[in-house]
């Protein structure tokens, strides 16, 4: 974002939503994967504690949302787009969802291809279905907006409102309309940290960029992926200026609390690495912004460290509804307004995949410390370090931050041997639903179809 710092990004809606706002820099997401790290920004749980590590994973509808607590507040929290629920329950507490997912929502049947060298290759200029579900996403929020309003204006009743807006942009396939793509092209500079296959020395690093045939991406395809997700930000930027329009349109602004976030990042060619599925900054940060005029001030930058979850309970708080049981997250309210000097600069974050890569970092004030069961662990002190090249973990003089941080991975009962015999359970479980979806392939009620001949590169 411009906000953030970035010199060649258009995002004039987001930057203006800082401005009136907290921007919030280091927030980091309880997962660098999709489903778990939204399933526990609704849950406010980690993912073990909700058996959600993997996109094929589904949620125990018993485990109530940010969605239930603010239905319990007296709102009725309306869904539009993308929140990548998986199996028959696609509510999980939102009382109405005026446009669906374009993906598979059965379990095990969307799993994404991990070929991402072909991803890159195939980025540019184009038509990308994501985009065009994010448009029709964006004309269904505006129309419910103004819908809402005009009944609020008719009965002259403080109706309270509540809508939830879930973009898929930017994503790979990193293909950008060719009008948004020419502005960045040859303007984004090339990825500030490069790392060849041979000078990796982490064993995960390694197995990862193999498994996902990134050993050595052609540098022109690079550049392109690049310049069409700067584009596919700034169209992101857009259709949420065309949400904030209609709040303002509608006089529905002045007392909204807007918070603005993401499900992880993308390493976009950092490190020789893309999308996410990593602890690396670009893949386990992720923006956030708040915003609430009345009640948190305007065009502060906030520099503590925060997780995802955090939001949701923030986001509570301010409606005055219940905190979610079992919920890691705090109300950052008093903190962001400066009321509270004893806020813990700490945020975890897990990961864990079916071929048996188990793994959980702990951010706490400068150092990030990443536990690798059964390899070895990485510390790295951000302070001195933001780009994580020097691995300090071996470091004597880091005995005493490693032991604190080693102990923290573990404080909550979070057990990677647990984790590997569930996830063993779960795929078993997954492998007969995707026979059975084959088979009988259930309704998908609020799926948005999408048209594959809208994805192309030109």
């Amino acid at each position: 974002m411009g906000c953030a710092g970035d010199p060649v990004v258009a995002t004039p809606n987001l930057d203006s939503l800082a401005a009136k706002g907290v921007l919030a820099t280091d927030v980091y997401t309880p997962s660098p994967v999709c489903v778990p790290a939204r399933m526990s920004m609704l849950s406010g749980r980690y993912p073990h504690e909700i058996d959600t590590w993997t996109n094929s994973h589904i949620m125990d509808s018993a485990v109530p949302t940010l969605a239930h607590a603010m239905g319990a507040a007296g709102y009725n929290p309306v869904l539009a787009g993308r929140m990548h629920f998986l199996g028959p329950d696609q509510l999980h507490g939102y009382s109405d969802r005026i446009i669906g997912d374009h993906s598979s929502l059965v379990p095990g049947t969307g799993d994404a291809s991990f070929n991402f060298l072909e991803d890159i290759r195939e980025s540019g200029p184009g038509g990308s279905g994501y985009q065009v579900i994010d448009e029709d996403t964006t004309a269904v929020a505006v129309e419910w907006l103004n819908r809402f309003a005009l009944r609020k204006r008719a009965s002259r009743e403080e109706e309270p409102f509540n809508l939830t807006v879930g973009y898929i942009l930017p994503h790979s396939p990193y293909i950008a309309r060719k009008e948004d793509y020419d502005r960045y092209a040859g303007r984004v500079k090339p990825p500030t940290v490069r790392l060849p296959f041979s000078d990796l020395d982490h064993p995960f690093d390694k197995w990862w960029r193999e498994h996902v045939n990134l050993v050595s991406p052609p540098e022109e395809d690079l550049m392109k992926a690049r310049a069409a997700y700067w584009a596919l930000v700034e169209r992101l930027d857009t259709n949420i200026g065309l949400i904030l329009e209609a709040l303002r349109a509608n006089g529905l602004d002045e007392n909204t609390i807007i918070v603005y976030s993401t499900d992880h990042g993308d390493m976009v060619g950092e490190r020789e690495l893309w999308m996410k599925r990593c602890f690396y900054e670009p893949s386990v940060k992720v923006p956030a912004i708040i915003s609430w005029p009345e009640v948190l001030p305007q065009g502060v930058q906030c520099d503590r460290v925060m997780n995802v979850t955090d939001l949701n309970a923030t986001i509570l708080s301010a409606l005055g509804a219940p905190q979610l049981p079992g919920s890691h997250g705090r109300n950052a309210i008093p903190m962001l307004r400066g009321e509270d000097d004893n806020w813990d600069d700490v945020a975890i974050s897990e990961y864990a995949i079916q071929e048996g890569s188990i793994q959980r970092m702990v951010r706490k004030n400068n150092w990030k410390f990443i536990y690798h069961h059964e390899e070895p662990a990485q510390l790295f002190d951000l302070s001195a370090d933001p780009n994580e090249l020097n691995d300090r973990a071996q470091d004597s003089d880091c005995a005493e931050i490693v032991s604190e941080l080693s102990a923290l991975v573990f404080a909550d009962g979070w057990d990677p041997d647990h984790v590997r015999q569930r996830l063993k359970e779960k795929k078993r479980d997954t492998d007969l639903i995707r026979k059975w979806a084959e088979n009988c392939p259930p309704e998908d009620r609020y799926r948005w179809d999408m048209d594959p001949s809208w994805t192309y590169v030109e």
